[in-house]
């Protein structure tokens, strides 16, 4: 199978196109792991993470049409998930969600995104990166998960590159004194 970054270049030159919702269902098949991924990455709530991988995919199909030709595909659909799920986050849905959450036990569900979840957070050093705050947990996962470059990020986060840089290097130093911590 092509890489997704490949397969998708023809974006670029197909939002033109009439089949918008088979593009669409492309498009979800083959990033919508890592939407979910990255909007649960953000929140860290499952539920939260699925509503915001839908409204992701309803604000492509609504939008595609004005995709910039100088991103990636990937880096565009990581950069709206980040605008999505801060969205939800300042939202009184997320206050009404985040109530409910005391009172739920989601235990129970066994998702494809969960499993896939699960076998990151087997990796000891995932599961100390989703620890840390926010600023430092999205480079962290942005550069080693998603593997977009400095640039990218600096352009996903409108941030400059020393500020990634620096992000990157705080957060490697409070990694190496978390797992210090837990020898």
């Amino acid at each position: 199978m092509l890489n997704p970054q490949h397969q998708f270049d023809f974006l670029k030159y197909r939002v033109d196109a009439s089949d918008d919702k088979e593009l669409l269902n492309e498009l979800m098949t083959a990033y919508g792991k890592e939407v979910w991924n990255y909007a649960f990455s953000i929140t860290r709530k499952w539920d939260l993470a699925d509503d915001i991988t839908q409204e992701v995919f309803i604000k492509v199909f609504r939008n595609m049409h004005a995709f910039r030709r100088d991103a990636s595909v990937k880096t565009w659909l990581l950069t709206i998930t980040r605008n999505t799920a801060i969205d939800f986050k300042r939202s009184a849905f997320l206050r009404k969600v985040t109530l409910m959450d005391a009172y739920e036990d989601y235990g129970h569900r066994q998702s494809a995104e969960k499993e896939t979840l699960e076998k990151l957070a087997t990796n000891e050093l995932w599961k100390l990166v989703l620890k840390l705050p926010t600023k430092y947990r999205e480079v962290m996962i942005l550069f080693a998960h998603h593997q977009l470059s400095l640039k990218e990020i600096a352009q996903m986060l409108d941030v400059s590159e020393g500020t990634v840089k620096s992000r990157m290097f705080h957060a490697r130093k409070k990694l190496a004194t978390m797992k210090e911590a837990n020898l």
